[in-house]
């Protein structure tokens, strides 16, 4: 469909950014919720006081989501849809959605319409005020069934937290607000938009919680099962990884392969001695074959980490991407009859 451009009125001129704040809502399959999900995000638009956008994007339905908001459009001059040419996983349609936003302030939410977005305007209000990267929402009362949906996020959660030191409630919580230039910057890849937080703390972001309003779902039913479990504990590895060895990675598999060379070494010195000095048989014993095993094993990490070394400087180099993010510069303002001295302060 040819997406609707919100109308000149809706952008703030005050601001380098067509709008102030978007609201990015990834949907696959909601027909029953699209059309109150809509009204009530716009009304929760109109409430901020500034100028805002609806970043729908469309994740593939097939049940009419589409047809929908294709109307919906009409009505609403705020409302942009994207749409992608099949299910790609809410991941790849968050990922969409921050790059189609034109906002200052990203607002994510979910399309079941569980997410109460009442709060919204409070929550970029502190973002602002308070000089935060990103508001996370936490589910306090959440309204899942308890064994299939609550009790394995409250253990993904608190997995997630002790690995990444990012202390978080409600990691799969969607209702959150971030700086659009935090948000652009995160790589979203597989299932890792849950992760964003935890991404996005490895630039230095500066993260809070806040308890928000969770409701039951009404209508449609959920995607998400068990199965996603797994995901998660593989999504973790990627972020751990990144977290602690994008720049070095030498360090992990270096740590490894030194004890595995060195313990094999130890071994193969030992039955050498055994050989050579006491005239034992070492041929036929289980504990060459280990010692031969660990000490090329040690080998093999310790080369593994040496070529990712190599491709994590070409990751950098090639993009002249510094290893550091700055937060802000500050410098006292030299008036121009003011004289300086290099090295030197201005002597008034």
């Amino acid at each position: 469909m040819n997406a609707r451009q919100p109308s000149a009125s809706l952008y703030s001129s005050q601001t380098p950014y067509p709008v102030d704040v978007s609201f990015i809502i990834p949907v696959y399959n909601e027909v029953e919720n699209v059309d109150a999900l809509i009204r009530e995000v716009a009304q929760t638009g109109y409430k901020l006081n500034r100028s805002f956008e609806m970043v729908l994007v469309d994740d593939g339905s097939k049940d009419g989501t589409v047809e929908a908001l294709r109307h919906l459009s009409d009505e609403f001059p705020q409302l942009r849809v994207v749409c992608l040419k099949r299910n790609f996983g809410q991941t790849a349609a968050t990922s969409a959605g921050f790059r189609y936003a034109q906002g200052k302030y990203f607002v994510t939410l979910d399309g079941d319409l569980q997410n109460d977005p009442a709060q919204v305007p409070e929550i970029v209000d502190m973002l602002e005020n308070e000089g935060l990267d990103i508001v996370c929402g936490w589910r306090k009362h959440r309204q899942d069934k308890a064994l299939t949906r609550k009790l394995p996020s409250m253990i993904a959660n608190r997995i997630i937290g002790a690995s990444t030191g990012v202390k978080i409630h409600d990691y799969g919580c969607s209702l959150k607000v971030y700086r659009a230039e935090v948000a652009k910057e995160v790589p979203l890849y597989g299932e890792m938009h849950r992760f964003i937080p935890a991404l996005a703390s490895i630039d230095g972001a500066i993260i809070k919680e806040v308890p928000v309003n969770h409701r039951p779902r009404v209508a449609g039913t959920s995607k998400y099962g068990l199965s996603r479990t797994f995901k998660v504990i593989l999504d973790l590895l990627t972020v751990l990884f990144l977290k602690r060895f994008l720049t070095r990675p030498l360090h992990m598999f270096g740590r490894a392969g030194f004890a595995f060379f060195f313990a094999g070494a130890l071994i193969l010195s030992y039955l050498v001695v055994d050989k050579l000095l006491l005239g034992h048989d070492i041929g036929d014993r289980p504990l060459l074959l280990l010692g031969v095993l660990m000490f090329i094993t040690g080998i093999q990490l310790i080369s593994t980490g040496m070529v990712a070394e190599i491709q994590a400087r070409t990751y950098f180099e090639s993009q002249d991407k510094p290893i550091y993010k700055v937060r802000e510069v500050i410098q006292r303002e030299v008036a121009q009859h003011e004289p300086t001295h290099l090295g030197q302060p201005a002597i008034r």
